[in-house]
């Protein structure tokens, strides 16, 4: 397999157990998907880099049944979704959701209300897409955090334009109707 294999023959290796395949999907995707599992968990890279050994044991565990034309990136997003909310349902079934300052250290300002109203925000915003659908999720981290176009999202999905738009349209009102919901109890 070549240095930089196409997605069809990293998918296709996988499927075969072949070793090479798993190091051109790391050499690929590994720093992205870091960032992805670290803008789900937050700031404890020790935490980030549990969350995310657990998702690349996933990833092995699963390459065999890969389906011939599956997309890389949505396939590992969505099992790091997955690792990540198993985070944070054992997080706050086993110490309350009292965590916060440790992580978001820059939020700790002069003004210890505003410091408290950014973590509780920013675990809000995890929380919420912690227990979305991951094809959601990854449409808004896409477009929103990694700031790619439509028609970057589009290859990585697959289908058109238009479709790609209008699951982004439904993403977007799930997130705002999620978050109007757990800010209205605030």
């Amino acid at each position: 397999m070549t240095k930089q294999a196409s997605e069809a023959e990293i998918v296709a290796g996988l499927r075969n157990g072949e070793p090479e395949a798993w190091a051109a999907l790391c050499d690929q995707f590994d720093q992205r998907l870091w960032r992805y599992v670290a803008r789900l968990i937050g700031a404890d890279q020790a935490v980030v880099a549990d969350v995310f050994q657990e998702t690349m044991l996933a990833v092995a565990r699963s390459g065999r049944n890969l389906r011939p034309d599956s997309k890389l990136w949505p396939w590992l997003t969505t099992i790091a979704h997955n690792q990540a909310a198993l985070f944070w349902r054992r997080r706050y079934r086993h110490a309350g959701s009292s965590d916060g300052v440790d992580t978001l250290p820059e939020a700790m300002s002069a003004d210890p209300a505003l410091a408290l109203s950014k973590i509780e925000t920013v675990q809000a915003v995890r929380c919420l897409l912690a227990d979305m659908d991951p094809d959601r999720v990854f449409l808004l981290t896409a477009k929103y955090i990694d700031g790619l176009s439509i028609a970057e999202i589009v290859p990585m999905l697959g289908g058109s334009t238009e479709s790609v738009r209008s699951r982004l349209a439904r993403a977007r009102r799930d997130f705002r109707e999620r978050y109007q919901r757990v800010t209205a109890e605030w």
